[in-house]
């Protein structure tokens, strides 16, 4: 294994703006790479990284590579065969297949430890059902392909790193999952992803699930109940938890610096604060122009971060996809390796 840190980036959605800030990307990191910080490893489809490349005119050059020997510092690994073209912006079968290919191969190469960590650019969901390929998302494909038995999703911006206790479930359905053991799997989980991150005594808020922590019982009674009587017994056992802590406050108290995480009952309480914070917006046109944040998969037995945004098919190809995202979807993954400083 090379001594350089190998983070290898899945190009997701070849018709998307996955190779376009991927080069945009590479370009912004090009100092850090020549200093040996890295190396980048592209996995995808080599002729969209090569449309992105003309069309972004930047002077970046990715090496072909195999999966085999050394890696280059910025390198290229073909996914599979290309069998068809793939047009910018169009839903296809074809790029639905080299969306789980990169991820098939990035997994292979990152339980082989011949990578310390993988990247992903996002993916559409349909085409990669077109495919044949019949998962929800990169999350759950990642869980099948490494063996794991479950996951968690932590999304960072800045000081702003939220863990989910449940996500893509019916608001009616979040209570009975809110149980003692899931609420120690998530926090577990959590303070390990900040120890590796290089902070040394992780202080974790749990977000409240009722309106002012259920108020003494008149709004509900799981967090008296449930959550404060597994953060008293987590206490004991060394951890540094507070909480419950009512959901109005919590994320401002997370941004003061007070918290190092926040441990969210459910899917937008805690997606709210962070894209809010993430996402700026142009008030002359009213919509966003950039935005930042990265998804986090804990509990696998790889690394793996994600830019927190689709493959945006109306705007791919246009040179205005923002690459904020993935670089600091890079730099995440490169603290969870131990090969980066604290952010």
């Amino acid at each position: 294994m090379s001594q350089k840190p190998v983070l290898a980036i899945t190009m997701g959605d070849p018709a998307g703006i996955g190779p376009e800030i991927i080069v945009k990307a590479a370009h912004q990191l090009a100092p850090r790479l020549a200093a040996g910080e890295f190396k980048l490893l592209v996995i995808g489809h080599a002729s969209a990284l090569k449309r992105a490349q003309a069309q972004m005119g930047l002077p970046v050059e990715f090496a072909p590579t195999t999966a085999e020997g050394e890696f280059p510092t910025l390198g290229i690994l073909p996914a599979g065969e290309e069998k068809a073209p793939v047009e910018l912006g169009v839903i296809a079968p074809e790029a639905g297949r080299f969306s789980y290919l990169a991820i098939e191969q990035a997994v292979k190469l990152a339980m082989s430890n011949r990578i310390q960590g993988i990247v992903t650019a996002p993916l559409n969901k349909e085409a990669l059902n077109l495919a044949g390929y019949h998962y929800s998302g990169h999350t759950d494909m990642l869980a099948e392909l490494t063996g794991a038995k479950g996951s968690v999703m932590m999304l960072a911006h800045g000081n702003m790193r939220v863990s989910h206790i449940t996500t893509h479930i019916a608001l009616q359905d979040v209570p009975k999952k809110l149980t003692p053991e899931r609420i120690r799997y998530v926090v577990g989980l959590t303070q390990q992803a900040l120890l590796n991150m290089g902070i040394e005594k992780p202080r974790i808020a749990l977000a409240a699930l009722n309106p002012h922590a259920g108020e003494g019982g008149l709004f509900g009674r799981q967090d008296i109940e449930i959550t404060a009587p597994t953060i008293e017994a987590m206490n004991k056992e060394g951890y540094n938890l507070f909480g419950p802590v009512p959901g109005d406050t919590v994320f401002v108290k997370l941004r003061a610096g007070q918290y190092d995480a926040v441990v969210a009952m459910y899917h937008d309480q805690g997606h709210i604060p962070v894209k809010l914070l993430g996402f700026h917006v142009n008030p002359e046109t009213g919509k966003w122009d950039a935005l930042s944040g990265v998804n986090i998969t804990l509990g696998l037995p790889v690394i793996r971060t994600s830019v927190d945004h689709g493959t945006a098919f109306d705007i791919a190809g246009k040179g205005i996809a923002s690459e904020t995202s993935l670089i600091e979807a890079i730099d995440y993954a490169m603290q969870l390796s131990g090969g980066g400083t604290k952010h």
